[in-house]
This record gives structure tokens, sequence and C-alpha cells, in this order.
């Protein structure tokens, strides 16, 4: 049975101490662990945990912001954090009760909570698991509806009519999240190469416009538009917790029609990042991953497969790109140690073997592995010289590797190479000009090839000669292949019904 094709590629992620520093420096996470330190018996609190707005000015003042609107606001949002994370815990204030016996509007005290503690004596999971609740906290806000006018949204009764919101949390929260998906598949994008900012009407397009769609309606436009301008206010609330860069939408391009732009005079309209540009940071990278694992989705990591069996190892990493192949294959050999080395290849050539459909990229992933291992692996190579499928595979470590007393291949065992080689790039989706080169130098090396190999007991044998009569650029060479291919399938029905 051949392994399944991961919905995405593998991220690599800085280690976990490196990912705990950044949380640690996230501007928002700072500020909450601030006030969470500055918080004593004097602080009090309202009914839903906030801190009083008496006390904003002075919370703003300790984290060094002005006492004016936007310090108060930044202040209640760090407030906020801290208490969602647990830095701060809250007791609920008795009904009606003031702290001074008076019958106004009561309010609660606040205490250092467990995880305060766990910042400096906790290990960099717990740090993590701590930003982890953060950011949650931060996407329910980010998603939150947009209240214009909250007056109008309550009732005589004091009751909040969220009909009239139009919002669904769920379809909010599932547009975010695939946002910041598609981001996470872009900044992982050749090998990690597309680590650039993404333009703001990029991401919301991916979105909105349907992939076959040439050119987009006007409704379409509109549509992402409007996701832009939604994406501006949520990545200007995602980048305080760390999770992004961001460059905002210049806000010129929002004057109102009717309204005169004066700060965008001069202005190169074409200049896309006028328009909003967003990065993934490192931590954002680890932050959305774990949201998609909570979810469901499978994401892997370099590193995934360290501690488990070769034979994991070599079906995890059968789709992986190149680099993050080989970086899993040293964590995975790392682990076992310069004195594990001739175990661990003996137990990735027992994992190579198989008859089944992924055992040729398996094979293939093993010589990479092998030629990681080093020659320190040799005895394990040579103790299976003489096995069908791992003989060929042997010799060509040995002869790569200097050995002098390689004993020379069958031609069973050459054309048997060939094809399993052939049928592990198939299966790999190579490239497609290396993909033919390996075709047309495999049958250029020996004379009459397509006249002895549709004998070769390969169960991918018809399959490789096939694609060989499609793929090869000679034409004789691509007619010989095709009918060597109906021979090979005519052998092995026979086989068949004689079984």
């Amino acid at each position: 049975m051949s392994a399944e094709r991961p919905i995405l590629p593998p991220v690599r992620l800085p280690a976990e101490a490196e990912l705990a520093r950044e949380a640690l420096a996230a501007p928002l996470f700072v500020r909450a662990v601030k006030l969470a330190r500055w918080a004593g018996p004097d602080a009090r609190v309202g009914a839903g945990g906030e801190l009083v707005e008496a006390q904003l000015p002075a919370a703003a003042e300790h984290l060094g912001l002005s006492a004016d609107e936007d310090g108060a606001a930044y202040a209640s949002e760090a407030w906020r954090l801290a208490v969602d994370t647990g830095l701060l815990d809250v007791t609920d204030p008795e009904d009606g009760e003031h702290p001074d016996g008076t019958e106004d509007e009561a309010e609660g005290t606040v205490t250092a909570g467990e995880n305060l503690a766990l910042l400096t004596s906790g290990s960099p999971q717990d740090v993590l698991s701590i930003w982890l609740d953060g950011l949650d906290a931060v996407h329910a806000d980010a998603t939150a509806p947009v209240l214009d006018d909250f007056a109008d949204l309550v009732g005589e009764d004091g009751s909040i009519d969220f009909d009239a919101l139009d919002w669904d949390p769920e379809a909010e929260a599932e547009f975010l999240d695939g946002v910041l998906g598609n981001l996470y598949l872009l900044t992982l994008a050749d090998n990690g190469a597309g680590d650039g900012p993404v333009p703001l009407p990029a991401l919301a397009a991916s979105m909105i416009v349907p992939d076959d769609m040439g050119e987009p309606t006007d409704d379409i436009l509109e549509q992402v538009s409007e996701a832009m301008m939604r994406l501006d206010d949520q990545f200007r609330l995602l980048e305080p917790i760390g999770i992004v860069e961001y460059q905002p939408v210049d806000e010129a391009l929002m004057v109102e029609e009717g309204e005169t732009a004066d700060a965008s005079a001069g202005a190169d309209e074409e200049d896309v990042t006028r328009y909003g540009m967003v990065r993934l940071t490192p931590l954002g990278l680890y932050g959305v991953r774990a949201r998609m694992l909570e979810a469901g989705v499978d994401a892997p990591a370099v590193g995934d497969l360290a501690a488990k069996g070769a034979d994991a190892l070599l079906d995890g990493i059968a789709y992986y790109p190149e680099a993050a192949a080989r970086a899993e294959i040293q964590l995975w050999l790392a682990g076992r140690g310069a004195e594990g080395t001739v175990p661990a290849a003996a137990e990735l050539l027992a994992a190579a073997r198989g008859t089944d459909e992924g055992a040729p990229l398996r094979r293939l992933h093993c010589q990479q592995a092998l030629a990681l291992a080093g020659a320190e692996a040799e005895p394990a190579v040579r103790a299976v010289l003489g096995d069908q499928e791992l003989g060929g595979l042997a010799r060509v470590w040995l002869a790569e590797h200097g050995a002098s007393d390689v004993p020379a291949p069958t031609e069973t065992m050459i054309f048997w190479l060939a094809i399993d080689t052939i049928a592990a790039q198939l299966d790999a989706d190579g490239e497609l000009d290396e993909l033919q080169g390996l075709i047309e130098g495999l049958s250029a090396q020996h004379s009459g090839f397509f006249d002895e190999v549709w004998r070769v007991d390969h169960p991918a044998t018809a399959d490789v000669l096939e694609a060989m009569g499609r793929l090869h650029s000679d034409k004789k060479a691509a007619k010989d292949a095709r009918k060597a291919a109906f021979k090979a399938r005519s052998r092995a029905g026979a086989e068949e019904e004689r079984a």
C-alpha cells in the first residue's frame, strides 16, 4: 500500500526554545505580562473580568502609554489577554454589592494566575501553550462583529439582538482560518522559498475568486475589496500577538467617495504594497499549524518522524520536497547516534522491501538515507547483496563508496533495478525533463533493452514501459517500449490465469 500524499508540505520550525522567546517578545503578550505583574489587591474588575474604567489610565501609564483613549484601549486589550491566558485569575463580584458596602455596580478582584509563574519557571512548551491560548483569544476578537452603532442592537429589556448583526461566527472564523491556511501554504511553497510578504488583494482573491474563473466579474471584485478591508482590520489585530508582520492598507486608498485624499497625491497607484502586505512569522507558522492540527488537518513538520521506526520514516517522507526529506532523515539518523548506524541501516533496508505500489519510492528514499548514513553503514549494506529487491541498490551504494570487491550484478538484477528506479520517479512526480533523461539514459545503457526488459518480474514493469513509450523522445525507442509493455501485460495475464 503506497503512502498517502500529504495535503500540506512539511514545515521546518525553529526550536521550541526560540519560538518561546518570540512568543514572550510579542508586543501584546509583553503588555499582558506587565499588567499581570502590576495588578495588585487594589485592582478592580467588572462583571466581565475587564479592568474598571477608572483604573485604565494607571494601567496605560504602567505600560508607558499615554492616558488618552488609545492608551486606555491598549491597556484594556492587554488586560483581557492576561485574563484569557490565565496570567490573572478573576474573582467574580458579589451581586450588587460594592466593596465599600454601597449598592453601586459590583466589582471583583484579581490575583496572579498559575500561568504567570510558568513564564519564568516552566518549559518552552508551557510558554507556547499559554501563547496559543492568547492567539485563540485574539483570533476570536478578530472575527467578532464590527459594531457601528451598538445602541441600535440593545432592546428595551437590555437584551442584545444578535440576529440584527448579520453575523455568522462560524463562517467568520472559517474564513479567517482559510486565509491563514492559504498564507501558510504560500509560505511553504517551493521548499519554503515563498516566505516573502503576500499582497493582501491576492490573499483575499484566493478565498473569493473561483479557480476556474477567467476575468472576475464586478460582483466578485467587490467581494474581494470587502474581504480586503475586513482582513486589514483583522491583521492589524493579529500582528501584536506575533503571528504576522503586516503593512496595512494605505489609508489614502480608503477615503470615501466625494472626499479628497491629499496624502495620496503623487503616489503610485500601481504600487501593490499600498494595498497591504502580510507575512507569517516563524511563530505564526507554529500557531497556524497548531490550529490546523487541532482541527484535524494533516500538517506535518520536519522532526515528526525522528523518533519513529524506519517504516514510518520512509512512508512519511515519500512525497516530501527533497530538502525536507533530507532534513527529516538527518534527524532520524542523529537520534540513533554514531554507534547505531549499522542497526539503523539494517532497519532502513528491511523497511524498503516489498512489492506494493509504494515500495519503489521507499527504496529510493532508503538509498538517500544510506547515503547520509555514511561509510559506517557498509556491514548492513553488504548483508543484502544477495537480496533480489535490494541487491542492486546495495551494489550501487558500495560502488559509490569506493568498495573494490563489489560482485557484478546479473542482467536480471540490472533490468529489475532500472524498472524499480523509474517506477519510483514516476510515483514521485519529479521534473519531466529529469524523468525523460533518466528513461533515455537507462534504456541506452543496454543494447536490446526493450527486447529483454519486459520479462522482468516486477509489479510495475508494464506501467513503466508504457510510461517510457509516452516519454521517450526517440520514436523508434518509444514504439519498442509500447510493444514491450504489451508483452509484459500479456505475460502477467497468463501468469494470473495459471495461478
